[in-house]
């Protein structure tokens, strides 16, 4: 029977598939550029879809630096959103979220006050990641911290998926008969992504992967505990159609919660029994899909366990010690 370990490992493995083709919208570019996704491999330059060059941040003084050696590659129209990653390697918000579980394990218990020291000195000190892009949530919460606010007071309303990235997480580290899991998830989520739709699908999330790694039908769980985001009329009527058009034309690729987090359960849902299928089939449809794969990864690795091949060539893997 899978781990709660899993959980977590399928969320990294989904993530680092995705990584070279994220936010890739043109599709006949991802093919083009990358094939099919079905193993790890690294980013290709330029990336035909990117839109880093339009990203902006500049730090208020050394409390808000947080590009440091990455500055460069802001600015230029093809720069690759992952551009210094290897194959196998995540980005930065699951390696935040490796970070966040080695923390918990080790005190055997959360506190929100620690994982927020941590977080911002793993990205205020240089070399601590080998990612490019840092997502608007980390740009506005340095900047609020800059400006002197508490580290408490410094997250925003941000209503992207990337915000589910370290559910997966705190459920390994805690386990999923922890009493208060759903008060924690909510609470660590909050410090970066206070927006109820974000706050909502977590608990949604938190709930399902519990229920998973119980033993349920992941299917049946998305059936019956999902309806808040999708009913089961449309998973069954969706199912006939190709993924590219359930998540292209049904539902946005992009990464906005409302849509990001029903295409995610959609998968997993499709894929219930399949792994391997899942996380391949999120990589190819392109848009938000590492972030998207912190759900379909870590539903189906709760329901499947990972197999060998996604853990090898995981270069985070090593760092994870077994339940």
């Amino acid at each position: 029977m899978p781990a709660p370990l899993d959980a977590l490992l399928g969320a990294l493995a989904a993530d680092a598939l995705s990584m070279p083709g994220h936010w890739y919208y043109d599709r006949l570019a991802l093919r083009r550029d990358y094939g099919r996704l079905d193993h790890y491999t690294a980013p290709i330059h330029p990336h035909a879809d990117s839109i880093l060059w339009r990203s902006k941040y500049t730090a208020l003084n050394p409390l808000g630096e947080i590009l440091h050696d990455q500055a460069v590659h802001w600015g230029i129209q093809g720069t690759h959103y992952h551009a210094q990653l290897q194959p196998g390697e995540n980005t930065l918000n699951f390696q935040l979220a490796v970070e966040l579980y080695e923390q918990v394990l080790a005190q055997k218990s959360y506190s929100p006050d620690l994982w927020l020291n941590l977080y911002i000195d793993f990205l205020r000190t240089p070399g601590r990641h080998r990612d490019t892009y840092l997502e608007e949530y980390h740009r506005a919460f340095f900047t609020n911290y800059a400006q002197g606010k508490k580290p408490r007071k410094c997250g925003i309303a941000d209503i992207h998926i990337g915000g589910l990235a370290p559910v997966p997480a705190l459920i390994a580290a805690l386990g999923p008969d922890h009493p208060t899991l759903r008060q924690i998830v909510q609470e660590h989520v909050g410090l970066t992504h206070h927006s109820p739709e974000v706050l909502a699908a977590a608990d949604t999330f938190t709930h399902i992967l519990v229920q998973t790694l119980a033993g349920h039908p992941l299917n049946q769980l998305i059936e019956s505990q999902a309806t808040d985001w999708v009913s089961p009329k449309k998973l069954a009527a969706w199912s006939g159609e190709s993924d590219e058009k359930v998540i292209g034309q049904r539902l946005s690729p992009a990464c906005y919660i409302r849509d990001a987090f029903p295409a995610a359960l959609y998968l997993a849902w499709k894929y219930h029994d399949d792994f391997s299928a899942g996380i391949i089939a999120n990589a190819n449809v392109g848009g938000d899909n590492c972030h998207r794969g912190a759900v379909v990864g870590a539903l189906l690795g709760a329901a499947n366990g990972v197999p060998h091949r996604w853990r090898h060539g995981l270069l985070i893997e090593s760092r994870l010690s077994p339940q």
